[in-house]
């Protein structure tokens, strides 16, 4: 750790304290779930694809978590619907057939950067948030995105702030 004379620091950045941390200090996955909320829609694998596209209009969400009672099986997207759709119009068809069982999935106390890199390494853009093995919220890149503006926000007001006085 490196201090400027007169400026306290905590990470070497030789900017001002907000508040006892410093605003680039790491944001961890709890930081999103505390503003936005933890409600997650799920469904039992057994609903028909017909019941996931009007879950996912009267919630205007883009993924639903599949669960059988409080095990998650997986996650059904509105790209999920898209290929079955292409390759079949049976909205008949339960929703455990077209889900994706490989989870990407993470906890409260992971960090949003490393998150960040795995919703675009794997190509997901909701990943359910698993703690003591219970689902108990779900981050989509939205929220990653909003909550990276939300913290840019910030800090070019704390810059703005520190320069001007």
């Amino acid at each position: 750790m490196r201090n400027t004379p007169g400026i306290a620091t905590t990470c070497g950045c030789h900017l001002p304290l907000i508040g006892t941390s410093c605003y680039l200090s790491r944001m961890y996955v709890s930081d999103i779930i505390r503003k936005k909320g933890n409600a997650v829609v799920t469904l039992p694998p057994n609903a028909t694809v017909a019941e996931l596209l009007a879950t996912l209009d009267d919630n205007h969400i883009g993924a639903v978590v599949v669960v059988d009672g409080d095990e998650v099986l997986g996650i059904v997207s509105e790209r999920d619907v898209v290929r079955h759709l292409r390759a079949s119009t049976d909205v008949s068809a339960h929703v455990d057939a077209l889900m994706t069982s490989k989870l990407a999935w993470c906890g409260m106390k992971d960090d949003i950067q490393d998150l960040a890199a795995t919703m675009t390494e794997r190509r997901v853009r909701h990943v359910p948030v698993i703690e003591d093995g219970r689902l108990v919220a779900i981050v989509s890149i939205g929220d990653v995105v909003k909550h990276r503006l939300d913290e840019l926000s910030a800090e070019r007001d704390h810059l703005a702030g520190y320069v001007h006085g």
